[in-house]
Parts: structure tokens; C-alpha cells; sequence
């Protein structure tokens, strides 16, 4: 009960500050790796970012342009399993000519293959469903897969999601599409981890190529803790056309 009651009210925090910003990317700038929870355990990380420079035209009538939006997504996860993991996300945003929206809701299942504690190498998997407003995509049921692959060493962590996502439903016609996210990090003598994140989009499916016509973003990041809270800062630069030019991003770890 204690620990449902921290989440409810991290959730009041939340929506109470994002009705009193001024102030897009993807709701969620993150590599996968080897965290999971434990059967029975809750948890909450606060997924935030704003593209500082970025777009201001929409892509289709009635979208949102990502130029200065400001997003906030929580993420709830609650441990099935040892090797299985239940979550839920509600998609928030909020651009400074425009109200704060609640832009959609999904859902996610999480796999990660069971490693002995002295092992460095990871792999799993997570599939999200989604629905989304149209100010955010034409097709308002979505969904991903995402692959989990990285070692974690006492120094240095590697890590790859490659993603394929695709529509369930919806008035658009749009195939299925690969992108691949990955992760570089080192370790400091003093628990800061510094690295490097890249999100990249190869396009569809059957046609993919052209990255110079994609979003392909670089994030210099650090990973650190305080007192229990765990935290990823990011700021990331838009290498194409296509990509937002500057990205900051947070991601908060709630302890309960």
C-alpha cells in the first residue's frame, strides 16, 4: 500500500507541474538494458524532454510540430516474474502555444533472459501497444518490438536496441519500420557513468536506406545517483535534416 501511495503521488507531482510549464521528441529517449523488476516490485521512472531547435511545421494537418515541446511521460512497471515484466505508460506533452494535452496511453511486456550474477552479457526483449491522439500520429493504434542485447562490465557497458514498429490500425497507410538505438558508457571512479546514446532511423522495412533523409541523433549522456535516485541526463544534436537539432532529456528513477 506504501509503495502505491508514492506512485500516486509522484503521478499528482507530475500532472500538477506540466499545467504550469511554459514550455518533441519520442516520449521515450531510452536504450533498453538489463534492469528489470523484481516479482511483486512497483516501479516509476518520469521519462522527460524538450526539443530546444527543432521542427515548427507539422507533418499533416493537425499534428504537432516538435519545435519547443515539452514532454512527460511516466512509465509504471510492476515485476510478473524474474524474467518478466508488466508496464504502462501515459503520454503528456506540452507546447507554449497550445494547453497541456494528454497525447495517448501505452502498454508494454518486458522479457529478460535469466544471467549469473557474475555474467556481463544480457539479452531480452519488450513489446509495446499503443494508442496515441492525432495530433501525435494519423494512426492512433501502434506497436513496437524491441530487441534487448549489451554487456555490463565493471567499467564499460555496451548496448543495442534494434526496433521494428508498425501500425495495427488506423485511416494511414504505413508500413513497418526499423530503427536501431544504441549505447556506449564508462564508468568513473566515482559511480558517474559518461557515454554516448544514438538513435537512428533506417526507414521501412522493404525500402530502407537513405539515412541521410532520417532522424539520426547523437546524445552525450551521464547516468548517476542520489540518495536512491537514479538519473540519465541528455543532450542530443540532430545529425539530418530530418532530426530535431537539439534535444535535452531526462530520465528519473523513482525509489520506493
Amino acid at each position: 500500500m506504501i509503495k502505491f501511495l508514492h506512485i500516486c503521488t509522484a503521478t499528482l507531482i507530475i500532472l500538477c507541474a506540466i499545467n504550469n510549464q511554459a514550455w518533441a521528441a519520442s516520449e521515450e529517449i531510452q536504450v533498453y538494458m538489463d534492469e528489470i523488476n523484481a516479482p511483486k516490485q512497483f516501479g516509476l521512472d518520469i521519462h522527460t524532454n524538450f526539443v530546444m531547435s527543432g521542427n515548427r511545421t507539422p507533418d499533416y494537418p493537425g499534428a504537432q510540430a516538435p519545435g519547443r515541446v515539452f514532454r512527460i511521460t511516466p512509465e509504471f512497471s510492476y515485476g510478473l516474474t524474474p524474467n518478466w515484466e508488466l508496464g504502462a505508460y501515459i503520454l503528456m506533452s506540452h507546447a507554449a502555444s497550445e494547453n497541456s494535452t494528454v497525447d495517448g496511453e501505452k502498454i508494454r511486456l518486458k522479457f529478460l533472459a535469466t544471467k549469473a550474477s557474475d555474467q556481463g552479457f544480457f539479452w531480452g526483449a519488450n513489446l509495446e501497444i499503443g494508442r496515441v491522439a492525432y495530433r501525435i500520429d494519423e494512426n492512433p493504434w501502434n506497436a513496437e518490438l524491441k530487441g534487448m542485447f549489451g554487456y555490463r562490465g565493471d567499467r564499460w557497458t555496451v548496448a543495442t536496441n534494434p526496433n521494428i514498429g508498425w501500425k495495427i490500425s488506423g485511416p494511414v497507410e504505413s508500413p513497418s519500420s526499423f530503427h536501431l538505438d544504441s549505447k556506449i558508457a564508462y564508468k568513473t571512479d566515482h559511480d558517474l557513468e559518461v557515454g554516448l546514446e544514438s538513435y537512428n532511423e533506417f526507414g521501412p522495412i522493404h525500402h530502407m536506406g537513405h539515412l541521410d533523409q532520417q532522424s539520426q541523433t547523437v546524445f552525450a549522456v551521464v547516468d548517476f545517483n542520489v540518495r536512491g535516485w537514479d538519473l540519465n541526463l541528455g543532450i542530443g544534436r540532430g545529425l539530418t535534416s530530418a532530426s530535431d537539432r537539439w534535444v535535452a532529456k531526462a530520465i528519473i528513477n523513482v525509489p520506493f
